[in-house]
């Protein structure tokens, strides 16, 4: 039986100053899923993460997350949808472990229970041990797995990553992609990825949508572990999704 639809976007569109970044885009991701949205620079990706996020509201057509309006009823989903974007954001003057608990001191949530769940938190991210560390003691894959904590200390319904690896070394992205694949698959989150690397899609997601300006799905491709496993296999699926996009050399990694 399909599960029900956590994020949907039937017929958008936005448009600025006349241009339009957005036209008549449809899509859902069902709970539990990962959904990749990949575009070249300029494709809408950060424009649909808008409308989900609520920061914009379409000019035609209806978003939902989690069954509500996500401009109309921004504080309603506070705590049922987190984010973790590009740069890290975290506060300087605060430790690995202050940082993790803001999301819940936000919420209100017990200072005895802020800790407990954050230091869980730094542990499923690997990153015992650096609960006492500021940002800048840490490499840049620490920081961004410390932003990933913050996200999922709120125990949110829906993960939302917006380039979220686009920043770190191959090597370092790689091994954080496989640890966030394997984190929401195991709490049951639901995660919609943005980005313009083919690798972070094909390694992460249930599906991959791609997106050609203004902002519409030219290609659904479905990666199965057999594809991930498979060398010969992920190339092609690489290789498909790159000519759909134009087969610009930086989606490569």
């Amino acid at each position: 039986m399909p599960q029900a639809a956590e994020i949907e976007l039937v017929n958008v569109t936005r448009q600025f100053a006349g241009a339009v970044a957005v036209r008549d885009l449809s899509f859902s991701v069902a709970s539990g899923e990962i959904v990749a949205l990949v575009g070249r620079t300029g494709a809408g990706k950060s424009t649909a993460m808008n409308l989900i996020m609520g920061t914009l509201a379409p000019h035609a057509g209806t978003v939902r997350v989690a069954g509500r309006d996500p401009h109309r009823d921004f504080a309603e989903l506070r705590g049922k949808l987190a984010v973790s974007f590009q740069t890290d954001r975290l506060l300087p003057w605060r430790t690995a472990l202050e940082n993790i608990e803001l999301g819940l001191q936000i919420l209100r949530i017990d200072k005895s229970e802020c800790e407990r769940r954050a230091r869980a938190w730094l542990g499923r991210v690997k990153m015992e041990g650096a609960d006492h560390k500021y940002a800048h003691e840490l490499s840049g894959g620490m920081r961004q797995r410390v932003s990933l904590a913050r996200a999922l200390a709120v125990d949110p319904t829906i993960l939302l990553l917006d380039e979220s690896f686009s920043q770190l070394d191959h090597v370092t992205s790689k091994a954080l992609r496989k640890d966030v694949a394997e984190l929401v698959r195991n709490f049951g989150k639901t995660c919609l990825l943005i980005t313009h690397r083919i690798d972070d899609a094909v390694e992460m997601a249930d599906r991959i949508l791609v997106l050609e300006a203004p902002a519409h799905v030219i290609l659904e491709v479905r990666p199965t572990a057999a594809d991930r496993a498979d060398a010969a296999r992920a190339a092609e699926l690489h290789r498909r999704i790159a000519a759909a996009m134009g087969g610009d050399g930086e989606t490569a990694h």
